[in-house]
């Protein structure tokens, strides 16, 4: 079986041709064993390409997490995905319309950076607030999650913004991270009751009105170098909390990503995508 690994910002992805997965029993088992940091080929997650005919995307990708559930959407992902198809020569185009479960997304080829590294601005979509759409179970609906206490045990309560931005998202502003645990933090609102279906979790610090810094726990994988539509979450929550513009520059340890929030609502993600390598996964039994 052929693949190949790309990472978007250190955000490492296994991206496979659907048709390589002929005669796979488990999709959810493979994804666990070649994601596997010392048994497998090692990343943050999975992302499958098939061409697509007659629909309204290009390709369909399909994201899995290394606990081998499945996701909506990944921004970085998809973008591993998207430069993948460039460099195998699947797709030239300078656009690319990509079908994940969380809608069409629109990919544009800003730059080649390289040899197997591509700059690509992407249309994510549409950030909704109201609590049922992140979802977030609450004693009663609410229009949007804005600076709700979560308990989080031990009689601690945690102000937080929750939306849906592809995938649930909790965002935590925080002064600085070196006086938060938030590692700990993440990992119990990941799982929190109050959010059936998990949630990503990102802690963010506000520099100024154009950039933020943020860490991120993410649903099914844990604390990674960057997350895509965890960069646009933070941003989103930033502007909506008027504590920032809605353009802003995204740093996080993998490196910085670019996000406006459109005043027609759509989210624009801009960064780039590089091939590390490519591989052949030998499906030996026990």
């Amino acid at each position: 079986m052929r693949f190949a690994k790309l990472h978007g910002y250190g955000n490492d992805y296994i991206v496979i041709e659907a048709d390589q997965l002929a005669g796979i029993g488990s999709l959810s088992e493979f994804v666990r064993r070649i994601c596997h940091r010392h048994y497998g080929a090692g990343a943050d997650g999975v992302a499958l390409v098939e061409k697509q005919s007659g629909g309204v995307g290009d390709f369909g990708v399909r994201i899995f997490n290394p606990d081998g559930s499945e996701a909506a959407m990944s921004g970085n992902g998809t973008r591993c995905a998207a430069a993948y198809l460039y460099y195998q020569k699947l797709w030239s185009k300078e656009e690319l319309r990509l079908s994940t479960r969380a809608g069409v997304k629109l990919y544009r080829l800003r730059d080649r950076l390289g040899e197997g590294r591509y700059r690509f601005e992407a249309e994510i979509g549409k950030p909704l607030f109201e609590s049922a759409a992140i979802p977030m179970l609450l004693d009663g609906p609410l229009p949007e999650v804005k600076n709700f206490p979560l308990a989080v045990g031990g009689g601690e309560t945690i102000s937080v913004t929750a939306l849906q931005m592809c995938n649930p998202n909790c965002c935590v502003f925080v002064d600085d991270f070196e006086t938060i645990d938030w590692r700990r933090l993440g990992r119990i609102i990941e799982s929190h009751p109050q959010f059936p279906e998990r949630t990503n979790v990102e802690f963010v610090r506000v520099r100024d009105r154009q950039n933020i810094e943020v860490r991120v726990w993410e649903r099914g994988v844990g604390e990674t170098l960057s997350s895509g539509t965890g960069a646009c979450a933070s941003a989103v929550a930033s502007a909506f909390n008027n504590l920032t513009d809605r353009r802003v520059s995204v740093e996080m340890p993998g490196g910085l990503l670019e996000v406006e929030w459109r005043d027609d609502s759509e989210v624009l993600l801009t960064g780039t995508a590089e091939m590390v390598y490519v591989g052949e996964w030998i499906d030996w039994k026990d």
